[in-house]
């Protein structure tokens, strides 16, 4: 009898285990193809000096890595990745969830107002980027005349390293509210309403039903906003292409660009791959250790 129970469990968990194969196989195909097998590749020429266009190429060891780590450039890249990642996620976060809280009141027109908000983050990045490159333009520009109009001097904007990142951080983040504030607005309507009635009793202002109410009600979300905002800018690179090409004097060169730069400008591919297996590393170093400070706060 033993034995066929056995059997029957042995049955029933072989079934469900190519059934849950089945469902997840037309997912799997595509990241393994897209994204396992690319990172996997990747590794593997990192050990190489292949120059991207001859078939052949030589094992060379940790060269790559040892080359990228006496290279000023990639410690000047690693610098602007940080920065830019810090100018964008958190402005993307407080002005999303600002903008959410705004279009949640009672406002005529609000689902337009909606569409507005997130009509950039569906616009092709090269697009926004070409339209703000006028914008930013010196002379004629309209972000030098509003500065004007305010009693203030032009800026060179992308002309200037001292404030080209700026630049590029302005477009990333104007592009990426309307995405952060989408989710926003779902989270806070899953916030009881109880909460804020009661605290209103209790005479609750703003901001207190903000800190103890909104803010914890919405933590799963921001923590969701910060991974990706995170890894979007750790491998921005559309839109520092059009705008700044890494300039000026590597001012806005990240290390996404610093890999096109070395594989498809110099065409040291091995050291592009090493490049990029760093990157890897630090988007999952920084995400574990997100991980691991968010279980307190996100356990509302």
């Amino acid at each position: 009898m033993k034995n066929n129970q056995k059997l029957k469990l042995n049955k029933i968990n072989l079934k469900k285990m190519w059934t849950v194969l089945i469902f997840t196989l037309p997912a799997m195909v595509p990241m393994i193809l897209f994204w396992i097998y690319p990172i996997i590749k990747s590794g593997w020429l990192s050990f190489t000096d292949w120059d991207y266009m001859s078939p052949n190429y030589s094992y060379v060891g940790l060269d790559n890595y040892i080359d990228l780590f006496e290279d000023s450039r990639f410690w000047s890249a690693l610098k602007v990745t940080f920065i830019f990642a810090l100018g964008t996620i958190l402005p993307i976060i407080i002005l999303g969830l600002s903008m959410a809280l705004l279009l949640q009141s009672e406002i005529k027109g609000k689902n337009i107002y909606r569409f507005l908000v997130f009509s950039p983050w569906i616009t092709p990045t090269v697009a926004i980027s070409i339209v703000w490159s006028w914008i930013f333009q010196p002379k004629g520009g309209i972000a030098n005349e509003l500065l004007g109009m305010l009693g203030f001097n032009g800026l060179e904007w992308m002309k200037s390293s001292d404030t080209a990142l700026l630049s590029v951080i302005i477009v990333t983040v104007w592009k990426s509210i309307g995405y952060a504030c989408i989710f926003y607005l779902t989270a806070l309507d899953k916030i009881p309403q109880e909460r804020y009635e009661a605290a209103m009793i209790d005479g609750a202002g703003f901001w207190k039903k903000l800190i103890y109410i909104t803010l914890p009600g919405v933590s799963p979300t921001s923590f969701f906003l910060m991974i990706i905002t995170m890894v979007d800018a750790l491998k921005a690179y559309d839109q520092i292409q059009v705008l700044t090409q890494g300039g000026p004097s590597g001012s806005t060169r990240t290390l996404t660009y610093l890999f096109y730069q070395f594989g498809f400008e110099e065409f040291k591919m091995g050291k592009a791959s090493a490049t990029v297996v760093v990157l890897v590393f630090i988007t999952v170093t920084l995400s574990f250790i997100q991980f691991k400070v968010s279980k307190k706060w996100v356990n509302y």
